[in-house]
C-alpha cells in the first residue's frame, strides 16, 4: 500500500507491469490491484517461503542470470521509458562530481589526484555508454529485489523502474551489490559487460552515496557506498585505469 504520492506512484507503475506481464516466471504473480486515487494497493503472491540473498552461491548466481536471459528474452510491452533517454540521469553523475567533487572525495574511496586523473576517461565512457536497446530491463537489480524460490529459480520484485534498454545494464546495476555481500568480483561473474556501461554503474553509486541522507530511508547512502567500493576499482579495471 503507498505510504504517499512517491510510493503511490511506483505502485501504479509495478501495476502497470504487471498487468502487461502477467504470468512472467521472473515475477512474483498477480492478485489484484485496488486503487482510491490516494493509496493504491497492489496485491501479489506471498513470496516469504521464498530464499532471500545473501550467502551466495554459483548455483544462485548461475539462477539470477537466467532470470536475467529470460526478462531480455520477453518483448517489453509499449509505452516503457528508454533507458537511452536517460531519466535517471546516469550519463550526468561524473559531470556532477566533476562540478563538486568534495562529497565524493569525502567518501575516502580515492585520491583527489587520482579522481582528476581519471575522470576524462570515466565521464567519456559514461557519456558514449551502450544504454540503448530493445530488450526489456527491470532496471533495479540488487540483492533485496531478488528471492530464489523452492526450486532454485530467481524472481525479481519491485517492478517500478521498468524500462527498455541494453540487457547489459541490469547485469551490470547487480554485481557490485553481489560482491559486497561475499560473492565474486563483477569482472568474474560477466567480463564481457561493455566498460562504459561499467562506469555509468560506478558513477551512480559514486555520486549518490555522497549526497545527505534520506530521511525516510536512512540506509540507503550506506547501501549505496558499499556498492560503490566495488564499482569504482571495477571501472578503473575496465578502462585501463590505475586502481584508486
Amino acid at each position: 500500500m503507498a505510504t504517499d504520492e512517491l510510493t503511490a506512484s511506483w505502485i501504479r507503475d509495478e501495476h502497470t507491469t504487471y498487468s502487461a506481464l502477467r504470468g512472467a516466471a521472473f515475477m512474483p504473480r498477480f492478485i489484484g490491484f485496488h486503487d482510491d486515487g490516494e493509496r493504491p494497493v497492489l496485491a501479489l503472491e506471498d513470496l516469504s517461503s521464498a530464499a532471500w540473498p545473501p550467502p551466495w552461491s554459483t548455483d544462485r548466481i548461475d539462477s539470477v542470470l537466467r532470470c536475467l536471459d529470460d526478462v531480455a528474452a520477453t518483448p517489453p510491452p509499449a509505452g516503457l521509458p528508454r533507458a537511452a533517454d536517460d531519466h535517471l540521469g546516469l550519463r550526468r553523475c561524473w559531470s556532477q562530481i566533476e562540478r563538486e567533487p568534495e562529497p565524493f572525495l569525502r567518501l575516502g574511496l580515492c585520491s583527489e589526484d587520482w579522481l582528476s586523473d581519471a575522470l576524462p576517461a570515466l565521464g567519456g565512457s559514461a557519456e558514449t555508454a551502450p544504454l540503448d536497446g530493445g530488450e526489456l530491463l527491470h532496471f533495479d537489480v540488487r540483492s533485496d529485489n531478488i528471492c530464489f524460490r523452492l526450486d532454485g529459480r530467481a524472481a525479481l520484485v519491485d517492478w517500478n523502474w521498468t524500462s527498455v534498454g541494453n540487457r547489459w545494464l541490469d547485469i551490470a546495476a547487480w554485481l557490485p551489490s553481489l560482491h559486497a555481500e561475499g560473492g565474486p568480483p563483477p569482472q568474474d561473474v560477466a567480463s564481457d559487460v561493455p566498460p562504459g556501461l561499467a562506469s555509468v554503474v560506478a558513477s551512480y553509486f559514486c555520486y549518490h552515496a555522497g549526497q545527505p541522507a534520506i530521511t525516510v530511508w536512512p540506509h540507503v547512502r550506506s547501501v549505496q557506498l558499499r556498492q560503490a567500493r566495488t564499482a569504482l576499482p571495477w571501472a578503473a579495471r575496465t578502462l585501463g585505469l590505475p586502481p584508486p
